[in-house]
């Protein structure tokens, strides 16, 4: 009896000792720096999946809880992790781009997402109406919980192949089935029209800063002067911001010479974004609106033209946001986006960093979205 148990504690402590070894491994094969080591991590996963009551999630949740327990710990508010939907769908909005069918999703009363299909999109071609109820994409089958970003992931995919839409088509809600060829379909990230009182006035409003922003701006542009236009407002209002050379470039277009920003990464040397030649509206009567949620690439637009007197900024400080990340691909096309870098327009007081651009011109929290800021814009271009 007494070698039984014996050997079965034998057996219990190999197992143990295996067990604690296998999570050592995956762990170190986790964190692969040299001279690194995780202990009470090791320890807390053999604990945690020893004696929890539920069953532990899957390897790549516990992956994703663990990077994100560690970005918390390092305590950068802009350095994240994202997973791979998430970034699929914001490296389109960046590259202001993607592989789709042209359709607006939205939602009914109920809860479930109804297809709009663009004017001359795939979607509009191959017999989608408005209002048509998505059930299913391929294989996925779509219900009201059905999460938005699962559903576009779906839809979008490479220019050229193909995918099979389910609808249920109101009033009966008869399911119908189309199989559509995904075309590039363009995301603008700069929507523009001429004022409705004063018709030389040409709005931008930029809603991003993309790749395609800058070429935006300029086709915005030259089709309002083709209507009239004469005097001209940016509208980075609830911008959050994007790609920084396209800011840089987006600024470009306005200025004549001199430094856009500076950025300095850790243990390099500083860098200059400068006016190469000059832009093409280099004379254009400008106003800036920003608000709190002006951020990143927009502040770059905005404070490169405010501090070369380019334009007045009308309206909140920004969010000050002056901090560059790096995005790095991983393994399963999720992302780390990593603080690696400070950036700044040269002259201008206080810095954008914790206190935002202030504006030249400010204007009450309570009337920002109202028609005031635009009479503000119109009141201050026209004077001139």
């Amino acid at each position: 009896m007494r070698n039984q148990q014996f050997f079965l504690l034998l057996i219990a402590s190999i197992l143990c000792l295996t067990f604690g070894f296998g999570t050592g491994y995956l762990v170190h094969a986790y964190f692969p720096l040299s001279g690194v080591n995780f202990p009470i991590l090791i320890e807390a996963y053999t604990l945690l999946d020893n004696h929890g009551l539920e069953d532990l999630p899957s390897p790549p949740a516990i992956e994703y809880g663990m990077i994100r327990g560690m970005l918390t710990a390092y305590g950068d508010p802009y350095s994240i992790f994202v997973e791979p939907v998430q970034h699929e769908l914001e490296s389109n909005k960046l590259e202001g781009k993607f592989g789709g069918i042209g359709a607006q999703l939205n939602w009914d009363k109920d809860g479930y997402i109804i297809l709009y299909p663009f004017q001359d999109s795939p979607a509009a071609k191959a017999g989608i109406q408005n209002g048509d109820r998505l059930v299913g994409v391929d294989d996925l089958e779509i219900i009201s919980q059905t999460p938005i970003e699962t559903v576009l992931a779906a839809i979008r995919g490479p220019e050229g192949t193909q995918v099979k839409i389910k609808v249920a088509r109101p009033p009966a809600y008869t399911v119908q089935e189309f199989t559509i060829k995904r075309a590039i379909i363009t995301l603008p990230s700069v929507t523009w029209n001429l004022d409705s009182d004063e018709s030389r006035l040409g709005i931008l409003k930029i809603n991003r800063i993309a790749a395609s922003t800058p070429d935006e701006i300029k086709h915005a542009i030259t089709d309002l002067q083709k209507q009239g236009a004469s005097h001209f407002i940016l509208d980075l209002r609830d911008n959050h911001g994007g790609l920084l050379t396209a800011g840089v470039d987006a600024a470009r277009l306005f200025l004549n010479q001199g430094v856009v920003i500076q950025q300095e990464y850790r243990g390099q040397a500083v860098e200059n974004f400068k006016v190469e030649t000059p832009g093409p509206f280099i004379d254009l009567p400008l106003a800036v609106l920003v608000n709190h949620d002006t951020a990143s690439a927009a502040e770059i637009l905005a404070g490169a033209l405010k501090v070369h007197k380019r334009a007045d900024l009308i309206g909140q400080p920004t969010y000050g946001k002056d901090t560059i990340q790096l995005v790095f691909d991983l393994k399963d096309k999720s992302s780390l986006h990593i603080t690696s870098a400070h950036w700044w327009v040269p002259g201008l007081e206080p810095p954008v960093g914790g206190h935002g651009l202030q504006p030249d011109i400010l204007i009450p929290e309570e009337a920002m979205n109202s028609r005031q800021i635009i009479e503000k814009a119109i009141e201050l271009l026209f004077a001139k």
